[in-house]
């Protein structure tokens, strides 16, 4: 491996790295630092966990160190897709940026965005912001993007998961098209692949490692229970924190609400854990993460928004509490553990519902993890009880079944008049009303005598014909209308039973019917 100090970087940024007790560089670092101090373009792809950061750290430091910061004007711009990693890079940027005069900004949701705003009009030389808050800042006008000399773009496939793709496009465009721009991808979907082509300029691709490589430092595990029964999941979960030797470590779920569920069930049989996931107060992310990564926290139970791109040192073990929908998310997930040359283990809790989502893990992966058998679990005695939102759900379905149901055998039989003559072939093709109010002899419908005036009047136009006369066809169309009128035990012919229903409007006639209505040629 190269050293850092044979890569071209200025003695203050070569002390930085030394201050921080690293003195070789990986090999994407190796590769991609003398190119982006040359001020080409960057195409980096290598698995997590092998230093890009600092690959686009420490050449921004340097090519910045030199020149001027204004006010609302930044001069190079960092996204990263989750607020988390955001203000993981602000951490790495101000640890190789101590010795300069450069000052940056951490532009992300859920904090202040008066102190923001105030860091800005101050003039700053590094955005470091996830795509959503800066886009909000840019369209209240409080910065501008025509002096942004240097574009990163960190995690792009994570960007593509989480629908970030059209934020950035709109922040390239914004940008002026003669910059330098560093794109590091773990993996290169085909989406990335086009956004690279519009937006880079003859980049440097440099590939560290093959794509979706999981590090051969990490010993991975399958543990097959025969239900997808949550409690038995969590039962199996539980099981494997006391086997293993976990100094620390993350359970990652699929589903924010899941993560939640988990870890209290964790913490109500005695372990020491805490949630992360979106949906949480940013403060409260950043105090949780921040417990972790000291120590204080033992499990941490997570959604895939701790997958990509976290530099949580000495990370013991990673449990997949789920299979990963994606493939790519499984190789992120263990990727937290077994970090620079550090030994780590992998567990994944795997239902017979989860054949799909494992074939497609171990396709990607290339390799079959071990089985491990959890002796002395009875899963078949384990079932979860109803859960309270399904209990409600049920209560709502009971209540609208009762409230729409239809009256018993039992109730009150509804009186309907009596027909004294049978009735004509037009009269029986005729639906009958199916409501429960006691039925009315029909009137005989009439055109309002203004109508069929003015009907008359007018000799060249063509005799008009009302809804009231186009609603005896209606039952020519539609014969699943006929109904049999059989109440109770009373039993009689077809013929008998069928009654006559309300056609038209009956003696309700609306007011326009009865307006005149001349008709031009």
């Amino acid at each position: 491996m190269t050293e850092f100090s044979q890569l071209g970087l200025s003695p203050t940024t070569l002390q930085a790295v030394a201050d921080t007790g690293y003195t070789t560089a990986t090999p994407i670092q190796e590769q991609a630092i003398p190119v982006a101090l040359a001020g080409r373009d960057v195409l980096g792809i290598a698995q997590t966990g092998t230093g890009k950061t600092a690959a686009f750290t420490l050449p921004l430091v340097d090519r910045l160190s030199t020149g001027r910061a204004r006010a609302r004007m930044p001069r190079a711009i960092v996204l990263a897709p989750t607020r988390e990693l955001a203000d993981q890079v602000a951490e790495s940027f101000a640890k190789y940026a101590k010795g300069t005069k450069l000052s940056w900004v951490l532009l992300i949701g859920g904090v202040s965005m008066g102190d923001q705003v105030a860091a800005l009009n101050k003039g700053v030389d590094v955005l470091i912001a996830t795509p959503g808050r800066l886009l909000d800042l840019f369209e209240r006008g409080k910065m501008l993007l025509t002096g942004v000399e240097i574009m990163v773009v960190d995690e792009a496939d994570r960007m593509l998961d989480m629908g970030f793709i059209p934020d950035i496009e709109r922040i390239f465009k914004l940008t002026p098209p003669r910059r330098q721009t560093l794109f590091f991808s773990a993996t290169m979907p085909p989406e990335i692949t086009r956004l690279t082509t519009a937006f880079l300029k003859d980049p440097t691709r440099i590939e560290a490692s093959r794509p979706a490589m999981t590090a051969d430092t990490i010993t991975q595990y399958i543990v097959r229970i025969p239900t997808s029964d949550p409690k038995a999941k969590r039962t199996a979960l539980r099981a494997l924190v006391e086997r293993a030797d976990v100094k620390n470590g993350i359970v990652f779920c699929n589903r924010k609400s899941e993560v939640d569920i988990v870890a209290k069930s964790l913490q109500k049989h005695g372990f020491d854990a805490a949630a992360i996931h979106g949906d949480l107060d940013q403060s409260h992310r950043m105090k949780t993460l921040a417990d972790f990564r000291a120590g204080n926290l033992k499990i941490l139970v997570a959604s895939d928004v701790a997958a990509r791109g976290l530099d949580i040192p000495d990370v013991s073990h990673v449990f997949n509490y789920d299979v990963s929908h994606h493939a790519d998310d499984y190789v992120h997930r263990i990727g937290r553990t077994g970090r620079a040359g550090k030994l780590g283990q992998a567990f994944m809790i795997v239902t017979p519902a989860d054949d799909k989502s494992l074939d497609k893990v171990l396709k990607l992966i290339k390799k079959d993890p071990e089985e491990l058998v959890l002796d002395g679990i009875d899963f078949a005695a384990i079932k979860d009880g109803p859960r309270r939102d399904d209990k409600r759900s049920g209560e709502r379905g009971r209540s609208r079944s009762r409230t729409s149901s239809t009256p018993t055998p039992s109730a009150e039989p509804v009186d309907i008049a009596p027909v004294t003559a049978a009735p004509s072939s037009e009269e029986a093709a005729a639906p009958r009303s199916r409501s429960r109010r006691k039925a009315r002899p029909e009137a005989p419908v009439e055109v309002a005598a203004p109508v069929a005036a003015a009907v008359q009047a007018d000799a060249a136009v063509e005799p008009v014909e009302t809804a009231h006369a186009a609603r005896p066809d209606r039952a020519d169309r539609e014969p699943h209308l006929l109904q049999s009128d059989r109440r109770g035990d009373r039993k009689a012919d077809k013929s008998d039973t069928q009654r006559q229903g309300v056609r038209g409007f009956g003696d309700d006639i609306p007011a326009f019917l009865r307006r005149p209505v001349v008709i031009r040629a």
